[in-house]
């Protein structure tokens, strides 16, 4: 019923359970259920009969007829007419109580979300809501008061009926994965050391070996082995289609999976801990996560459904809960309030503030709190933050079932065409040990395949990622100096200032680099405590280990656990924890899980290394990192994976500047940058980028003649707000025809419709054609809407005269066309302005002595709150000459928030802060929003928590 319907609906017949299930043995229905039949009260008596009798003829005496008595007007006259249908049909009654809440008084929020529902206003609703508030759970002696003592019997003898266990189901891995006449076993390990030996040319090292050999015997003693080649079949699939793909997560720790391609994490260049993947005792699936193209994921994800067929494979889903933002748009709607005046509050509350806050967020929008309706929105918001709200799709994870998947969990379409979802949320599929593939979507991995196109024809280089020259120290020397924007990983504000501290020199510098500006190891106090760690060891001046013991887990982070890993090997070396012991702790620290967990290993952890000689002090200290981890803490083997997709875009970017913008430019949306940052940043590091251009600009930015060694890179159609794929495709085709003439011949060639031509001129892409944007506007505008007969029709001239916008203008329709503007920054405009009011440009502040007073002003790029930040905003403004970083502390946070938050062009004042390793920041003591300074230019800032 679920699988011919829409999403959220289902239509079936009755006929449909007379029909046996797809691959099943079992006799044709639903022997196993109980039905009940729910007469509607507008239906005849005819109807009702009908019904019942063809229910009873599929289900016997597991059919009955549902008596709802909910204190209606007509319950005693309904009630007459099912005992007619009774005795007429012999299926006999049971009472039931359509119950849609626990008490009465949740009926204004059953009323609010059936409204939600409807996407109607509670007023319109009318009879699709509750007549009254009985549908509750009632108490025993009201429901004898209703319903005759037999219905009540009859009702418990049907629920004592309804006994279910989740190890009832039987999941099977699929098997034709595996060649005929050849055991799952044995293809695996046949796998997996040709793998093997491609890896290692040279020969497969005896520590790998000896792991390899370990983690195949575990694989087949749990059975898992079919799991691992379906992995393997969607890898190799992907790969044979030219699609990048890597896996990460904890599969990362696996030396099988490295041989079979899965994931890049070489086992014999780091610490892998299999436990952490696969444990001996822990009865669950292992998971593996594998990142594929962004652009190109759907190519696999409909190879999985044409292999498998639609019957045996869904994603999984995830269950979207209600935020306080989503709660008081959906509760305004209900109650028919104003959108505008909903959407003014929705944006004024931010994720970071206190739901308790929503009063004083009310009072600034101009509302009465005190107001009837204004409090019930109060009321029933507040109550409705952390409700199911709506069931989306997992990001990626697959089941893939032997047989018909739909027996053991329910399915029904997507709301995307073309895919089916499990109607459980991910974490719940742990509970039948479904195999779950993740298919992920990672943007990076669509640059770095672009980039490596775009090498192959302008270099000739026929590269793949492992082609890249590793250890390079240009590339390492550019990292330092934090100049990072677009690099994976290490672009973010966090990251950047962290950079020149760390300094990585090396490989695993950037595996800890990746792993360390995350919410657990800064929570846990672990950043300043390597930091003072290198530095000693770059001086020569690392202490001997408090315990050596520990050394053999600590030794490739200086002595200070980074690394989920670390926290399990300490744990089992100096608290005697089992593998497995260690991996319940890890799964507690897991971000992704329910959190308050990890409380209950403390005395597990302390008073195992206080019985192990370790002081108390020692352990407690040790704890409270791993608290830090329940915050998210990155494990090794994710964060060796990240750091090699962050070194090669690292060198595309010092080495091959143009062709990673290109790429970047043609990956969107993605990232911490805008493409108006991006370009910018590239055309700093003396990138020359060229303008859309309809005599020369293809869909995507291409590369074209520079005047030096690098590139120049033009922009695309692409960046024209508004015209499709399909419009600029048969431009380029007709361009490749013959050159455009003038504007009437493209838009006849091409067919281009007066719009189409319009967003071109808007785009300014008609330069060489017809002059200045205005006089584009002009010929754009005058293009007919012309049949076959007049295709050939002279088209006037625009006036000579016709005179160019100033360059203000011209640079806000730049942004409002393309996101972006090739012309000076719109702060160069405003520059002699911002003196005046004391404000420095970037380059200026730069030259400024640590503690100075200082004032700045720049269009607000960025905000960022983390949630380790204690109320701590940062900003990132941006002006001509760079970018300033912001520090707002919470205290002003609170007594400036509408500059904070609501402003485009943000004047600061504050003290300069320049640590030794040349990171600054402004630390701001006064916020002023200035953004009626830009008059019309449209700007956005990308805010993330």
């Amino acid at each position: 019923g679920r699988g011919r319907s829409a999403k959220g609906a289902y239509r079936l017949a009755l006929d449909d359970l007379d029909a046996p299930l797809a691959g099943a043995s079992r006799p044709p229905g639903l022997p196993d259920c109980l039905a009940l039949l729910i007469p509607r009260r507008e239906d005849d008596g005819d109807t009702w009969l009908a019904q019942a009798r063809a229910l009873a003829a599929r289900f016997g005496e597991r059919a009955s007829i549902a008596v709802e008595l909910l204190r209606w007007a007509d319950d005693e006259a309904h009630t007459r007419r099912l005992l007619v249908l009774s005795a007429a049909s012999g299926v006999p009654l049971v009472a039931a109580g359509d119950v849609r809440m626990h008490v009465r008084s949740r009926k204004p929020l059953l009323d609010t979300l059936s409204a939600i529902r409807l996407k109607q206003p509670l007023a319109d609703c009318g009879l699709a809501l509750p007549r009254n508030g009985e549908q509750h759970l009632r108490s025993r002696p009201t429901l004898a008061q209703l319903y005759r003592p037999e219905w009540l019997a009859r009702s418990v003898a049907l629920a004592r009926r309804c006994r279910f266990e989740l190890t009832e189901l039987r999941y099977e891995y699929p098997d034709e994965i595996v060649p005929p006449g050849l055991g799952a076993t044995a293809h695996l390990r046949q796998l997996t050391a040709d793998g093997a030996r491609a890896r290692y040319p040279a020969g497969v090292p005896a520590t790998v070996q000896h792991q390899l050999e370990r983690e195949l015997a575990l694989i087949a003693r749990k059975r898992y082995e079919a799991f691992f080649l379906t992995v393997h079949d969607i890898v190799r699939h992907a790969r044979s289609q030219g699609i990048l793909c890597q896996g990460r997560g904890s599969a990362a720790n696996s030396a099988v999976c490295y041989c079979l391609g899965i994931t890049a994490v070489d086992p014999s260049k780091t610490t892998l801990l299999f436990e952490r993947f696969i444990s001996a005792e822990r009865d669950e699936a292992p998971d593996i996560d594998v990142d594929f193209e962004h652009e190109r994921r759907e190519e696999v994800i409909q190879y999985v459904y044409r292999k498998y067929g639609r019957h045996r494979t869904a994603l999984a889903a995830a269950l979207i809960c209600y935020r306080t933002r989503s709660a008081v748009r959906d509760v305004g709607k209900a109650l028919g309030l104003d959108e505008s005046r909903i959407a003014r509050l929705a944006r004024s509350h931010q994720w970071f503030d206190d739901p308790a806050q929503l009063r004083e967020r009310l009072l600034e929008a101009g509302f009465d709190p005190e107001a009837v309706v204004v409090r019930q929105w109060l009321a029933l918001s507040a109550t409705l933050v952390g409700f199911p709200r709506h069931l989306s799709q997992h990001v990626g994870g697959f089941v893939i079932a032997k047989d018909e998947l739909s027996r053991m969990v329910p399915i029904e379409n997507a709301a995307m065409p073309d895919r089916c979802v499990i109607q459980w949320d991910k974490d719940d599929l742990e509970s039948l040990g479904l195999l779950k593939v993740d298919v992920l979507a990672l943007g990076m991995l669509t640059v770095l395949r672009r980039s490596l196109d775009f090498l192959r024809h302008l270099r000739g280089w026929h590269w793949d990622l492992a082609d890249i020259p590793r250890d390079d120290p240009a590339t390492y020397d550019m990292a330092c100096r934090a100049d990072t924007v677009g690099v994976f990983q290490i672009e973010s504000r966090a990251q950047q200032s962290m950079l020149p501290r760390l300094r990585p020199r090396e490989f695993y510098d950037l595996v800890i680099q990746v792993a360390i500006v995350r919410p657990g190891p800064i929570s846990g106090g672990m950043v300043h405590p390597y930091l003072k760690q290198r530095e000693l060891q770059r001086q020569g001046r690392l202490p001997e280990p408090q315990y050596p013991a520990l050394w053999q887990a600590l030794e490739r982070t200086l002595g200070v656990p980074i690394f989920q890993e670390q926290v399990m090997q300490i744990c089992m070396i100096a608290a005697g924890f089992s593998g497995d012991e260690a991996d319940s702790l890890r799964r507690s620290m897991a971000a992704w899980k329910r959190k308050g967990g990890v409380h209950h290993f403390h005395d597990r952890v302390v008073e195992g290394m206080v019985q192990r000689g370790y002081a108390r002090e020692f352990g407690e200290a040790l704890f409270q990192q791993i608290l830090g981890f329940g915050d998210y803490g990155f494990p090794e083997s994710h964060a060796y994976s990240f750091a090699l997709l962050a070194y090669v875009s690292a060198w595309l970017k010092c080495h091959e500047p143009a062709v990673f913008l290109a790429a970047l430019l043609n990956s969107q949306p993605m990232g911490f940058y805008s493409p108006s940052q991006l370009v910018q940043d590239a055309r700093r590091h003396g990138i020359d980028v060229r303008p859309v251009d309809a005599c020369r600009s293809d869909w995507d930015c291409s590369l074209e003649p520079g005047a030096e060694t690098q590139p120049a890179v033009r922009l695309g159609l692409r960046l024209a707000a508004g015209l499709a794929p399909a419009a600029a495709a048969r431009l380029v085709a007709a361009r490749a025809a013959a050159p455009f003439i003038d504007v009437d011949d493209l838009a006849r060639r091409a067919a281009l419709a007066p719009e189409e031509l319009q967003r071109l001129a808007r785009a300014d892409a008609l330069a060489a054609l017809a002059g200045h944007r205005r006089r584009q506007s002009w010929l754009a505008s005058g293009q007919p809407r012309r049949g076959a007969l007049l295709a050939d029709a002279p088209q006037p001239d625009a006036p000579l005269d016709l005179p160019p916008a100033p360059e203000g203008e011209e640079i806000r329709l730049d942004v409002a066309a393309t996101g972006l503007t090739l012309r000076r920054h719109p702060l160069a405009l405003l520059r002699e302005r911002l003196t005046l009011h004391g404000c420095r440009s970037a380059q200026e502040l730069g030259a400024l002595r640590d503690g100075a007073s200082a004032r700045a002003c720049g269009i607000v790029v960025m905000r960022q709150q983390p949630a380790t930040a204690r109320g701590t905003v940062f900003v990132t403004l941006e002006d001509e000459t760079g970018s300033v970083n912001v520090i707002v502390w919470k205290r002003v946070r609170e007594r400036q928030r509408q500059a904070l938050l609501a402003s485009r062009l943000l004047a600061v004042a504050g003290q300069w802060q320049r640590t030794p390793e040349g990171v600054t920041h402004l630390l701001a003591r006064h916020l002023e929003d200035l953004t009626p300074w830009l008059g019309r230019l449209d700007t956005s800032s990308r805010d993330f928590r």
